[in-house]
């Protein structure tokens, strides 16, 4: 029997060029040797030079092979394997793959075009640093990163995750690509605070650590509103852990700069919460030691972390585009984005790219005179010399929508006068765009519950600041006027109690009154309370008398003509009456002399 055994083995493997293989039933005598020789028949007809030869034996072995191992047919060199996942392809093979189709609005092309500008997004990420910064990001430029944003937005997160010391340099890169895509900083805000809110509940402290770092730095670079940064704070140190109060810690020194420069009351805020934690609490001694560090850093005015390090400044403050996202918001981190999809418009939307991109690459690269750039097509570019200047025309007012949000929310986020107007200050508000900060201060105004003489101060402030404001309030106070009957009862109050205040400080001129006229056709019942409340409230700053003297001024004679009319008796006695009513007849003394003399020289 051992004999038997040694013979079988030691016997050569039968020829697969004979015909004595004839079933299957003899490969499973001896199957390690028919897998052994299964692999090099298989990788000798993939050979090219194999293929091109007519040897009726090879045939016969393919067909010997198909029937008895199942074989599956192999592709042509013109057919495109579907893959449902992401396979290394050798570039001569994609070269060659790509010159055989031309069909643009294929599966096929669109998936190798996909491929393409995964690669290319993946290499260039994986690339960038401090020193070759701006070349990175003129070679993204080339790619269109509007279709591949989902690819830039994971590889990027996930690169400063394994490498976070890189993560002002991404920041930086992200901060040049957000001016020119909105959507795309945008959807990486999103996959962020997503991400934060996740690791944060399931307590993964490295994840979460990155993350916020990451939110930091965008914070410094003007991307997202510094409003994020103490929501994350309030929620660190809401429910103090050894871990949070640390995250807590790490994220202040990425950011306490920035925060000392635009939110200086919400950092004081902060650092007093952990002045209590670092006296009342039960911290072991390493974060008390890291709360007794910050504090000396914070002393330091962070000098050992710069708000953006030198080298990364690369982006005027006026031109970046501040997201206004909070914790609380539905952040959607759209994953489909990652993966592809066959675009039916494909030709048109890559052109629509192409001419995006001319414009941009023409903004950011001074010194270069020739703009060859990388096209899925394989397209050829215009000459510069060719190319028309255009100019973009934003009819949508985002710019106008997103200004009045971040004068919202500054106004709102602020605790006093002086800290306000500091913000809005740095806000840098372009000419012509100094009315859109008048009307949104009223509309704030106008929207409490109660008047708040906050606001009263804040208009002051402006007005005192330059002539141009005053302008744009006294205009205001004319529109306003003119649209009184559409606001309810508490706006129309707090309204007229803000302008109170800028008439009494003298912030705008009395000449406003001049719009007002009081006869019984030219008023409503609007109009006559917002004149009523406005009246008292100037008698409860200067008094009657006082109020008097400066309405019996010569300067303003012209201009309360209206208020105090003086062309029909009719008129004349209908004023008379409403400031009788309201309390302040004493206003009309004169005009009821008027009207008396009147009344005799008509008897004569």
């Amino acid at each position: 029997m051992l004999k038997s055994k040694v013979i079988r083995l030691s016997s050569p493997l039968p020829s697969l060029h004979d015909g004595s293989l004839s079933n299957s039933s003899r490969y499973n005598k001896s199957s390690k040797q028919c897998c052994r020789t299964r692999i090099p028949l298989l990788d000798s007809i993939d050979n090219d030079k194999y293929e091109q030869q007519n040897d009726k034996n090879n045939e016969q072995v393919k067909l010997h092979l198909k029937q008895t191992l199942n074989v599956p047919s192999i592709p042509t060199r013109s057919a495109i394997p579907q893959r449902t996942v992401s396979l290394y392809m050798p570039p001569a093979k994609l070269h060659l793959l790509q010159g055989l189709l031309t069909d643009k609005l294929t599966v096929e092309y669109q998936r190798l075009s996909w491929d393409a500008l995964k690669k290319s997004i993946n290499s260039q990420i994986n690339k960038v640093n401090t020193s070759n910064l701006s070349i990175i990001i003129h070679q993204l430029f080339k790619h269109n990163i509007v279709r591949g944003r989902g690819v830039l937005a994971r590889t990027i997160i996930q690169a400063q995750i394994a490498s976070p010391f890189y993560t002002p340099v991404y920041a930086t890169l992200i901060s040049v690509i957000n001016t020119k895509f909105p959507q795309i900083g945008e959807l990486i805000l999103k996959r962020l605070i997503s991400s934060f809110r996740q690791t944060y509940q399931r307590n993964d402290k490295c994840k979460c650590l990155a993350t916020t770092k990451f939110i930091a730095h965008f914070i410094n670079q003007n991307i997202l509103h510094e409003i994020v940064a103490l929501q994350m704070l309030v929620l660190l140190l809401e429910n103090p852990t050894n871990d949070s109060v640390e995250l807590a810690i790490l994220f202040l020194k990425e950011c306490g700069q920035k925060l000392s420069q635009v939110s200086p009351h919400g950092l004081d805020s902060i650092f007093s919460t952990l002045r209590n934690l670092l006296h009342e609490s039960s911290l072991n001694k390493r974060i008390q030691y890291m709360i007794e560090v910050l504090f000396a850093v914070r002393k330091d005015q962070f000098k050992t972390n710069p708000t953006i390090q030198s080298g990364l400044d690369l982006i005027n403050e006026n031109d970046q585009y501040t997201h206004m996202l909070t914790l609380d918001d539905p952040c959607e981190s759209e994953p489909m984005l990652d993966v592809f999809k066959y675009d039916e418009q494909y030709e048109e939307n890559e052109a629509k790219y192409k001419e995006i991109r001319k414009i941009i690459l023409n903004e950011t690269s001074d010194d270069e005179n020739e703009s060859s750039s990388y096209s899925s097509d394989s397209d050829e570019v215009d000459d510069v010399g060719e190319k028309e200047q255009q100019t973009i025309v934003d009819q949508t007012e985002t710019n106008l929508v997103t200004l009045r949000r971040t004068i919202y929310l500054t106004i709102q986020s602020s605790i006093d006068v002086d800290e306000c107007a500091h913000k809005l200050l740095k806000m840098n508000i372009r000419p012509g765009q100094e009315i859109e900060l008048c009307q949104m201060i009223l509309d704030s105004c106008a929207q409490q519950r109660s008047y708040e003489r906050f606001f009263g101060l804040l208009g002051q402030r402006f007005c005192l600041l330059k002539k141009v404001y005053i302008e744009c309030f006294e205009k205001i106070f004319q529109d306003q006027y003119e649209i009184v009957h559409r606001l309810e009862n508490v706006k129309l109050r707090n309204v007229a109690k803000f302008f109170a205040h800028l008439l009494v400080t003298n912030a705008i001129s009395w000449n406003v009154l001049h719009c007002i006229r009081l006869t019984e056709q030219d008023t409503t019942s609007s109009s006559r309370v917002y004149i009523k409340i406005l009246f008292l409230e100037l008698v409860e700053f200067l008094g009657l008398n006082q109020l008097n003297k400066r309405l019996t001024d010569s300067t303003l004679t012209e201009y309360i003509q209206g208020l105090f009319p003086r062309d029909k008796s009719e008129n004349t006695r209908f004023s008379i009456n409403f400031f009788t009513s309201i309390g302040l007849g004493g206003l009309t003394d004169e005009l009821r002399e008027f009207l008396t003399m009147n009344s005799i020289r008509m008897a004569h």
